[in-house]
């Protein structure tokens, strides 16, 4: 009992401690890269676009199916309308037929292995031409029985009855096992496979872009919670200030050394700087709410940021090549990975001008079994095949399609170069704020020494009856005016230099560890 209590007390205090922790930068952009929903989609379209590559990468191999088919007729096939009847000859000792007829009229076998009849085995009367006997058929004109054998009056016929060349096809089953392997394509199936790994790359790209956007996202709204805590505490000062003087304006009044006026102008300062303040404190509540959002930090819970004090000192980033900065830029990439997918559609376009050769194989089996009199059982057998296609003509189509991919590709080269001229003017554009942005904060050091120095001497006059309420109140407005331009300029440094580094692609992502599959990557 005694460990379970204090195993509970020591997860209460944690929890307790990280609820009202201190948050540092690198530690709001690890919570954000944790929860955000928008990257966890990126992350999860990386893992889409990984899997499209594999199933692109399988064309290359065969493909192995089974097909099987019933089908039900209502009729059977019958190969004759009616029953046949089929002449029956003499065969000749050595296998053939004559065709020599003799003088009595009845045919002598010959050797020559043509078809020819015996006289016992056809009605026809016979005649002599030029010595020779000749049939004759119904009407009693000669023939050349070898150029129409149909006037042959046969003695005896073959019946063929019309059920014998029926068969039964009233269920028939039939299945096939194979596979199909393509040989020559024309390249589409390699450029294929090119344009999923495009894909692949350019979702890591978008991954990647996702991830500065929400950096910068979380740095902004990080050193907005800064700006306006900071913005408090000086109105905070300021109400002091001017509560302390509107006292002693009120005592000032009572002992007839200052007018009621004097009085007013003082409570008129002091409200506007009660104004200030709880502006600054509803602007606070808010901008902390983006923050948490951001980190997946409950709303209503009030963290406090490490540079709330604005003490540690911003470093300028270290310049590099704008060729070096291109290439680290997510656009450049994403626009890139675009311009290698329209050149790789564009050799599509061409191989369809291409023939292709294919190879297929396998085994089918069907019922009724063709291969063995058609009877009402299984049989089947290997088949093997190369298909080759050649295409010829379509009427321009193939023509049309490549010169739009050619115009596709010129269109995505020409993104690429304005992009690069965008992010090489976008970089100085940033250089000159940085240069800019730390001259300011040196200005704004010394004006708020000057206002500081100006503000003493105005309360010590004041104090001693030789400065009047209102030269008092300028003092103090200026003192607030420059510690807000200072405030705004040391945040104005971080922002720049931030903006700098996404220019370069330079901008640190912070170790975090992925909701998906646990992994950690920097």
């Amino acid at each position: 009992m005694k460990k379970n209590l204090t195993t509970i007390f020591v997860f209460l205090a944690t929890a307790s401690v990280f609820a009202e922790g201190n948050y540092s930068l690198d530690e709001c952009r690890r919570l954000a890269l944790e929860h955000n929903r928008s990257l966890q989609i990126a992350r999860e379209n990386v893992k889409a676009a990984n899997e499209l590559k594999k199933a692109a990468f399988t064309q290359f191999l065969p493909n192995f199916g089974i097909t099987g088919t019933y089908t039900w007729n209502e009729k059977n096939l019958s190969l004759l309308s009616e029953d046949a009847l089929l002449p029956v000859g003499v065969k000749n000792s050595d296998g053939s037929f004559g065709t020599g007829i003799t003088a009595t009229s009845v045919p002598t076998p010959n050797a020559d292995g043509t078809f020819s009849f015996n006289g016992s085995s056809i009605s026809n009367k016979f005649t002599l031409v030029n010595g020779s006997p000749v049939p004759l058929d119904a009407s009693g004109t000669p023939f050349d029985p070898a150029k129409n054998p149909e006037k042959l009056i046969w003695k005896n016929y073959a019946i063929l009855p019309k059920e014998a060349m029926e068969f039964d096809i009233q269920n028939v089953f039939t299945a096939t096992i194979g596979f199909t392997q393509p040989i020559y394509m024309g390249g589409k199936i390699r450029e294929l496979y090119k344009i999923a790994k495009y894909g692949e790359n350019l979702a890591k790209v978008q991954e990647e872009n996702k991830t500065t956007d929400l950096l910068l996202d979380v740095d902004e709204a990080y050193w907005r919670v800064v700006s306006v805590e900071n913005k408090l505490n000086l109105a905070a000062e300021y109400q002091k200030l001017l509560a302390r003087m509107d006292s002693d304006v009120t005592t000032m009044i009572e002992e007839g050394v200052a007018t009621k006026a004097d009085g007013l102008k003082v409570k008129v300062k002091l409200n506007e700087a009660n104004v200030m303040k709880a502006k600054a404190e509803n602007g606070l509540s808010l901008s902390r709410m983006a923050l948490n959002q951001l980190c997946g930090i409950p709303l209503e819970q009030a963290i406090e940021l490490s540079d709330s004090n604005l003490d540690s000192t911003a470093e300028t980033p270290q310049l590099i090549p704008v060729a070096q900065a291109l290439e680290k830029r997510p656009e450049i990439k994403a626009l890139t990975q675009m311009e290698n997918i329209a050149k790789s559609n564009e050799k599509i376009m061409i191989s369809r001008f291409l023939p292709t050769v294919g190879l297929t194989g396998g085994y089918m089996v069907s019922n009724p079994n063709v291969y063995n009199g058609y009877t009402n059982e299984f049989g089947g057998m290997f088949t093997f095949s190369v298909v080759a296609h050649v295409p010829l003509f379509h009427f321009g189509d193939k023509i049309h399609t490549l010169n739009a991919s050619k115009t596709q590709r010129a269109i995505a080269g020409l993104q690429l170069d304005e992009a690069k001229e965008k992010i090489q003017l976008q970089i100085q554009q940033n250089s000159h704020k940085v240069a800019e942005s730390l001259n300011k904060k040196k200005a704004t050091a010394k004006n708020i020494e000057q206002a500081e120095e100006n503000l003493k001497c105005a309360t010590d006059g004041f104090d001693e009856g030789v400065i009047t309420s209102t030269d008092l109140i300028g003092a103090q407005t200026a003192w607030l005016s420059a510690k807000s331009e200072n405030i705004d300029a040391e945040i104005d440094v971080r922002l720049c230099k931030l903006y700098l580094e996404k220019a370069l692609g330079t901008l640190e992502i912070p170790e975090y560890k992925q909701d998906s599959n646990k992994t950690t990557k920097k």
